[in-house]
C-alpha cells in the first residue's frame, strides 16, 4: 500500500517563502495538494511571480520585526483559506560578513535576533492564537509547527554569534511549545529541521569563496553540500500527519552527518609548541 502524507487540503503557512529553502518547501507541499499561504519580506513581487506555479497559492508581505504585521499575516490566511493548519517557520537572515562579537554592532545583533528569533516566536504566537480561536480540525489531522533552524545553533559559528544564538533559541521554543500546543489541539506537534550548509541564495556568495566547500565538508561523512530540496523533504515529513503523527519535540539535523565544525587546519597548529607545553605543564 502506498504511503500517504495526509497533507492534501491542509493549509500551510511558509515564512520566507521567496528564499531557497522556502521555495523548495512551497513546491513540496504543493505537490502533496496542500493549500499555500506564502510569506515574503522585501521580495513580494518575485514571490508572486513564482507562486503562479502553484494554483491557489496566496502571497502576503509582512515585516517579521512587527508583531502587528505578523498577526495580520495569519489573519489573511484564516480569511482566505478558512484557517492555517501548519506553520513552517523558515524566514531568517544571515549577514555575510564575518565579525567577532566584540566587532559586531548592536544594530546587527538586534536585527538578526528580531527577525530570526523574535520573529519566529511571534509567528508561533499568532498561529497558536488563531488555533485557539478556531479549535482543532474535526478530522483529527493535528496542527503542526516546524522550525527551520541551523547547525550554527548546535555547534556555534565563529563570526556569526547573533545568528547562532537566534537558531539556538529555537531549541527552547520547540521543547516548550510542544507542551503548550496540545492544550489547543490534542494532536498538534512541534518539531525542527536543522540544516547544515545548503546551496541557497543566502549561502551562495560564501560557498563560492575558494576553499570554503573543502573546509565545510571536512566535518561531514557525506562530503557534499545539501540542496534546498533535501531540507524541504525533511520539513514536509515532520509536518505530515500520516508520516510523523507521533513525533513531537524533535530536531532532525540534515547536514550529511556533521558532528562539528573544524576550528583549525594543519597549517594553524605549531606541533613543537604543543609538545613543549605538554612537557612544561
Amino acid at each position: 500500500m502506498a504511503l500517504q502524507s495526509g497533507l492534501e487540503g491542509m493549509r500551510v503557512l511558509i515564512t520566507g517563502a521567496s528564499g531557497g529553502i522556502g521555495d523548495a518547501c512551497a513546491a513540496a507541499f504543493a505537490a502533496e495538494g496542500s493549500e499555500l499561504l506564502l510569506h515574503a519580506g522585501s521580495r513580494v513581487q518575485a514571490l508572486e511571480a513564482r507562486a503562479r506555479a502553484w494554483p491557489g497559492a496566496r502571497v502576503v508581505g509582512a515585516d517579521l520585526r512587527d508583531a502587528a504585521q505578523i498577526d495580520a499575516l495569519i489573519d489573511r490566511g484564516v480569511e482566505a483559506l478558512g484557517g492555517v493548519d501548519i506553520a513552517i517557520v523558515n524566514a531568517g537572515i544571515w549577514p555575510a560578513e564575518d565579525l567577532l562579537l566584540h566587532e559586531t554592532s548592536l544594530e546587527r545583533i538586534e536585527e538578526v535576533l528580531r527577525i530570526n528569533l523574535l520573529g519566529a516566536m511571534l509567528t508561533c504566537r499568532a498561529f497558536m492564537r488563531a488555533l485557539a480561536r478556531r479549535g482543532p480540525r474535526e478530522d483529527g489531522r493535528g496542527a503542526s509547527i516546524c522550525f527551520v533552524g541551523s547547525t550554527a545553533g548546535r555547534f556555534g559559528e565563529a563570526g556569526h554569534s547573533a545568528y547562532a544564538v537566534s537558531k539556538a533559541g529555537m531549541y527552547g521554543l520547540v521543547r516548550t511549545l510542544k507542551n503548550e500546543i496540545v492544550r489547543l489541539d490534542p494532536y498538534a506537534r512541534v518539531n525542527m529541521v536543522e540544516p547544515g550548509w545548503t546551496a541557497t541564495p543566502m549561502a551562495e556568495a560564501a560557498l563560492e569563496r575558494e576553499g570554503v566547500i573543502a573546509k565545510v565538508v571536512r566535518t561531514m561523512p557525506l562530503r557534499q553540500i545539501a540542496r534546498a530540496e533535501d531540507i524541504a523533504r525533511a520539513v514536509l515529513t515532520l509536518s505530515a500527519p500520516q508520516l510523523s503523527r507521533h513525533i513531537s519535540g524533535e530536531v532532525i539535523t540534515v547536514a550529511g552527518g556533521m558532528e562539528g565544525r573544524v576550528q583549525w587546519g594543519p597549517e594553524d597548529v605549531d606541533e613543537a609548541a604543543v609538545r613543549e607545553r605538554l612537557r612544561r605543564d
